[in-house]
């Protein structure tokens, strides 16, 4: 009995590692709110997650407001780099206001003020940046990692196999 215990323990050890290394790539929420559940309070079991592309990427909250309207948006930083020139050069742990980008359309003469070629038409914009956890951009609630989450089953597989 104790040898077939001892290989149980080591096969889990090896699924374990694999599976963690399987995980090396961040898992961010992506969605946006005017989606229903994206926005506040969020509805995380209605989105899925996306595997970030990129090895040390990071997932972001960009929370814009204008008046009482607010505007949520999760994904992967190398998701929005694209498109948004306001991302804050400041990419630690935590929130800040965007940047501010001098000479976007300066040469432009729109009278339409819904087009937002300055990117002036919200009245504040945060980026909330996050790469310690999986699932991170979901609310301001802490969320488990899978780490812990194979932890736990394996120690009661493990509570189960001993009775």
């Amino acid at each position: 009995m104790k040898m077939a215990k001892s290989n149980i323990y080591f096969s889990l050890v090896i699924f374990s590692t694999i599976f963690i290394q399987a995980q090396s790539y961040l898992l961010c929420y992506q969605c946006v709110s005017t989606h229903p559940g994206c926005g506040s309070p969020f509805k995380w079991l209605w989105y899925k997650t996306v595997s970030c592309p990129e090895e040390d990427d990071i997932c972001v909250k960009v929370i814009e407001k204008i008046g009482a309207e607010e505007r949520i948006t999760r994904d992967c930083l190398s998701s929005l780099k694209g498109f948004r020139t306001d991302i804050p050069s400041d990419k630690y742990e935590g929130c800040r206001p965007s940047s501010v980008d001098l000479k976007l359309g300066n040469y432009v003469n729109n009278s339409i003020s819904e087009l937002d070629i300055k990117r002036n038409h919200y009245d504040s914009t945060t980026w909330c940046f996050c790469y310690f956890d999986h699932w991170c951009n979901s609310a301001n609630l802490s969320t488990s990692s899978n780490l812990l989450i194979v932890l736990i089953s394996i120690y009661f597989f493990v509570r189960n196999i001993d009775q």
